[in-house]
């Protein structure tokens, strides 16, 4: 298999650059460890203790359970990444703007205007560029103000290599000039992940009850779906959840098997559709596995993109403030959809 031999390979931790980044909300580290494959040493933040430990285990850099707030003193870092939480406002919430700190974008912004990384990243859902654009609005702004040029780009992993259709919001902050990673022309499938595993029954395997099967019936009927929501040799994957992964619901991530029956995937499936190697270990109880991984950024997407971030890093020509204000260089910041 290609693929599993390609992930276990390159995304290893490999240090070679002296800079450090700084990585907020870090979860399990499936962004740092994209980071660590392109060469750079990390420092991670999370608040959930089974995440931290996941991170620790597998990665060289050390990841610390501390939950921030805005008189927080981080550590010096060149590089900032993260992947902010964001929670839906309410009118109230609205008024005060990005004053708000029930979210993870006020921490996030304030590390940056702290340590001035010449770049950073983050990342979030779609729907923050709809249902909470004034919000986004905003953080864009906060983040203009400090000299910053922002590019955002809806990135769907599927079309970098990862067996998954998932879709999500990448911005970047810099001083240079920045280019998103190339598609990758061909989109890998379940099979291509999975297929040594996905029709066979794994010590541990989990299966659905009789009751399971008509609650999947009735959903997929109310529903009108045509294809059941199975996994299938042929595509890739849906995108991975916690709920999906973790929850008996009738969207959850299962194959069938050559017999009829359906059985959940385990978390080992779901790492390698998310891109973890399978060397990386997952700590914790099996609803918190499910959730690191669920949760984390495709560490093979994240690899492309640090590389694209080293790139803009090592560029030479800065703006300056002026110039990022005037937007000269700058005229168009369209998002591009897939």
């Amino acid at each position: 298999m290609l693929y599993k031999k390609y992930i276990n390979n390159t995304l290893k931790p490999r240090i070679t650059e002296d800079e450090v980044v700084l990585d907020l909300f870090a979860g399990c580290g499936g962004l740092s460890l994209g980071f660590e494959a392109a060469g750079y040493k990390t420092i991670g933040f999370e608040m959930e203790k089974a995440a931290v430990a996941t991170y620790k285990k597998n990665l060289k850099g050390d990841c610390f359970a501390i939950k921030l707030d805005l008189e927080f003193d981080y550590p010096k870092a060149e590089i900032i990444i993260g992947g902010p939480p964001c929670q839906p406002f309410s009118v109230g919430g609205h008024q005060k703007g990005i004053e708000d700190a029930r979210d993870g974008f006020p921490i996030f912004i304030d590390a940056v205007r702290k340590l001035k990384p010449k770049v950073f990243m983050f990342e979030n859902v779609r729907g923050l560029l709809y249902t909470n654009k004034w919000y986004f609005d905003l953080v864009i702004k906060e983040l203009q103000k400090l000299g910053y040029i922002i590019d955002y780009k809806l990135l769907n992993a599927v079309n970098y290599g990862v067996p998954q259709n998932r879709e999500r919001l990448f911005v970047i902050g810099h001083k240079a000039k920045f280019n998103f990673p190339k598609q990758h022309p061909k989109k890998l499938t379940v099979g291509e992940a999975i297929g040594d595993t996905m029709l066979t029954v794994p010590e541990g395997s989990k299966f659905f009850t009789a009751s399971m099967d008509n609650y999947v019936a009735k959903y997929e009927k109310a529903s009108s779906c045509i294809n059941p929501r199975d996994l299938y040799t042929d595509r890739p994957a849906r995108t991975l959840t916690c709920r999906n992964l973790a929850g008996a619901t009738g969207d959850m991530q299962r194959v069938k098997l050559p017999d009829g029956r359906r059985r959940r995937i385990n978390h080992r499936e779901a790492a390698r559709l998310q891109s973890f190697p399978d060397w990386f270990e997952f700590t914790g109880n099996e609803t918190q596995q499910f959730n690191q991984i669920g949760n984390a950024v495709p560490p093979l997407l994240a690899y492309q993109l640090a590389l694209a971030l080293k790139e803009c890093y090592q560029l030479d020509e800065l703006y300056t403030y002026e110039e990022i204000l005037e937007n000269k260089f700058h005229p168009n910041n369209e998002l591009t959809l897939f």
